[in-house]
């Protein structure tokens, strides 16, 4: 059986078929995952609220209108997820410092198999810069960010999740990369951004 569109599956989980959900969980579980992490700095979080949205989209099938891409309508509902569980959260101190999910960043696929020790101190250091000035970030800003640099969604489609206009979201994607280029500048004078 060819796994169709999104737009065809959703439709299809619409009218009771439990195969296109699950095609539709498959094709999207690990993104979700990835995208809470990123915002939660909690791997269980992170798995917890993935399994909330998929649990929203089933209980709320019937009600679905393919007024904008399945992706946007996805994205709002762990966007909304997302800020809930982060202000839920603001007076907790978290590890920025540790990534207990074992998951690596898109550097770790062209990084040698086997490091020198010096290696991965810097390795690690530099990483975990990386996020910090990430994590740093306001709410919304570092909520643009994740979505267009690390789950790859178009600016019209932020805009549609985040509730802003097109030139909102470049906006904050400005603001964002900026911030980011004056705290990651020690990295970019070593040349290793």
């Amino acid at each position: 059986m060819a796994i169709g569109s999104d737009l065809e599956l959703m439709l299809r989980v619409r009218a009771g078929d439990a195969a296109s959900f699950e095609a539709l969980l498959r094709r999207y579980r690990l993104p979700m995952v990835n995208f809470f992490r990123r915002m939660v700095r909690d791997q269980a979080l992170a798995e917890d609220l993935a399994q909330e949205v998929f649990l929203r989209i089933y209980k709320s099938r019937e009600r679905y209108q393919p007024e904008a891409r399945f992706t946007t309508w996805l994205y709002r509902i762990a966007t909304n997820l997302a800020l809930n569980a982060i202000r839920d959260r603001k007076d907790e101190v978290c590890d920025v410092t540790s990534d207990e999910s074992g998951a690596g960043t898109i550097l770790d696929r062209f990084v040698d198999p086997q490091p020198t020790v010096e290696q991965r101190l810097i390795q690690g250091d530099r990483e975990r810069m990386i996020r910090q000035a990430v994590e740093g970030l306001p709410d919304n800003q570092r909520m643009a960010v994740i979505l267009h640099k690390y789950q790859d969604v178009d600016y019209r489609q932020i805009a549609g999740i985040l509730g802003v206009s097109e030139s909102a979201v470049k906006s904050l994607l400005f603001r964002a990369y900026e911030t980011l280029r004056v705290r990651l500048e020690p990295l970019l004078r070593e040349g290793e951004i």
